[in-house]
């Protein structure tokens, strides 16, 4: 067996496991002993929450990314000023 095809076998697993997961979340929360009013309140809250949170990962994502990015410059920077290896003549 190839590594490629291990590899993809446990991704498929892994989907598997958490697809199953997320549907027995929803079972459970969509049967537990609520008035229909409150479950409807309760889906309402968290699809509004979530919308939001997917809303802002755009822009988190960007700012994370440049954030990186000039760590990563600095650090470039700074190993390079003090490479002993360096002629400075």
């Amino acid at each position: 067996m190839m590594m490629t095809e291990t590899r993809g076998r446990g991704l498929q697993c892994l989907v598997a496991f958490a697809t199953g997961a997320a549907a027995g979340c929803a079972i459970a929360y969509l049967t537990a002993p609520r008035t229909g009013r409150e479950t409807r309140e309760a889906l309402q809250f968290w699809t509004r929450d979530i919308r939001d949170k997917a809303s802002r990962l755009p822009q988190a994502t960007r700012a994370a990314l440049e954030r990186g990015s000039r760590a990563g410059r600095e650090a470039f920077a700074e190993s390079y000023r003090q490479d002993p290896t360096r002629n400075y003549e």
